[in-house]
């Protein structure tokens, strides 16, 4: 039989079909990440879910790599390769529809949470996002997704009511708690190795306008700043979102000019309770030393959700590492201290993340995400404009990695991994992992979904 043609591919499908012939696609084969360059055969900009079954099967029918593309914010570049098909969502499918009485979103597998977020804050709404509003909604919700709100509100995989996929074999099935339960499972922090999400349902929360801020202190006072973190966001109310950082000082105007461009350790925190109580929420912080520099007063969700964007443009050369820890020990705050002020450039950052209070809620075993016990997901984000200094950069991230790697899990958070992290696959999913390759075999035995962390049909 013969195998299908691009002009074939052309014929059945309603968005476009860029090949290297057409003069958008140098633009359309473009990630986020400027360190991946690559030449896919195809990039299909998917209209809807026929598109994208139509594109699947030529994929798997020409024996072609396929990787999809929602927001392209992959780290390792797995929204793209040399020779494939690309699935392109997001040029045109990001339609959102809020239904208000039952606060649910149906959201189209190509939106950022920009688009999310914009949509269901007309109605007051919000759920579990990350921190960058140009982020694909359907990378960061299928690896987990943590964000401002993870402690009170969970993972987006926690609010993920269902899902709409395409499957290896070109079929379309929905996917919920009653219909085709173990996918739904498997989706909820499996990565995309089950198939093309077209639209994801979301559970929503009354967020609308949250007390926020960013509190700049010191570098001499870190260790005071990482003491005081551990400590309280254990006990902290929920509704606080909190997480410190080492970062250089952006040229912004609440900042002194004698400071930009110097590393500080910083705290980020989003009180999403009552208004009137956020000024209390955020003193502790406030008090922990001499504060440098703080941006902090009520603003919409919205507005902190994409306050960091402006620092990670596109274009910029990526290199990210990942571990959990259900501590911050002395050992590990000594590795922070000695690597973080370090940091090289000013989009370059790390974070410790929470992922206590509704997070450990939800049994290891209730969704793929395994590590329910974690307290702190750690990202050494490494981020700057200039591919000559990529050695020395990608030595920053390994070496900073390699100090936290005594006092952290086996497994990361699989959105901030690197393309050289793939031994870690089982560790990322401990006793899970068994069952997502059960699932993988049922779904995608020859294995088409690979441009992921893979979890491979054979185990």
């Amino acid at each position: 039989m013969a195998r299908p043609t691009i002009e074939q591919l052309r014929e059945q499908t309603r968005g476009p079909v860029i090949t290297s012939d057409d003069a958008g696609y140098e633009d359309a084969r473009k990630v986020h990440n400027a360190m991946i360059d690559r030449r896919p055969r195809a990039i299909v900009q998917c209209v809807d879910a026929g598109d994208v079954m139509v594109a699947v099967d030529f994929a798997r029918e020409n024996e072609l790599d396929l990787s999809v593309r929602g927001g392209s914010h992959s780290v390792p570049g797995f929204s793209t390769n040399d020779d494939g098909v690309v699935i392109d969502l997001s040029a045109t499918m990001r339609g959102v529809r809020v239904d208000p009485r039952s606060r649910t979103a149906r959201a189209e597998g190509g939106c950022a949470w920009g688009d999310l977020d914009h949509a269901t804050h007309a109605f007051g709404l919000a759920t579990t996002g990350g921190i960058i509003s140009t982020t694909g909604i359907a990378g960061l919700t299928l690896g987990g997704g943590i964000g401002h709100l993870s402690r009170g509100y969970g993972l987006s995989a926690d609010n993920l009511i269902s899902a709409d996929v395409v499957t290896a074999d070109g079929r379309f099935l929905q996917a919920d708690e009653q219909e085709n339960e173990d996918l739904f499972w498997a989706l909820r922090g499996g990565g995309g190795n089950f198939g093309v999400v077209t639209s994801f349902e979301y559970r929503l929360h009354p967020v609308k306008d949250i007390y926020a801020g960013l509190f700049f202190f010191p570098l001499d006072r870190a260790r005071d700043v990482l003491e005081f973190y551990r400590d309280y966001i254990v006990k902290a109310p929920e509704e606080l979102g909190m997480f410190p950082a080492f970062q250089l000082a952006p040229p912004l105007p609440f900042i002194p000019e004698s400071e930009h461009g110097k590393p500080f350790c910083i705290v980020v925190a989003c009180w999403a309770g009552p208004l009137e109580q956020g000024e209390n929420a955020l003193a502790p912080v406030r008090e922990v030393a001499p504060v440098v520099a703080e941006l902090v007063t009520p603003m919409p969700y919205p507005v902190l959700n994409s306050a960091f964007d402006e620092l990670n443009p596109p274009g910029l050369q990526h290199y990210w590492k990942a571990s959990f820890a259900s501590e911050l020990t002395d050992g590990a705050i000594a590795a922070h201290i000695e690597n973080g002020p370090r940091v090289p450039a000013v989009n370059s950052v790390m974070h410790i993340y929470p992922i206590n209070g509704a997070c450990h809620r939800v049994a290891p075993d209730a969704t793929a995400f395994a590590y329910r016990d974690a307290t702190f997901a750690t990202v050494v984000a490494g981020m700057w404009p200039d591919p000559a200094q990529n050695s020395e950069n990608i030595q920053w991230v390994r070496d900073y990695h390699r100090a936290l790697e005594p006092h952290s899990a086996r497994g990361g958070y699989i959105n901030f991994m690197a393309g050289d992290d793939t031994h870690r696959i089982r560790d990322n999913y401990r006793e899970n992992y068994d069952r997502l390759v059960s699932v993988k075999r049922t779904y995608d035995p020859d294995n088409l979904f690979h441009m992921n962390q893979n979890i491979k049909p054979e185990g």
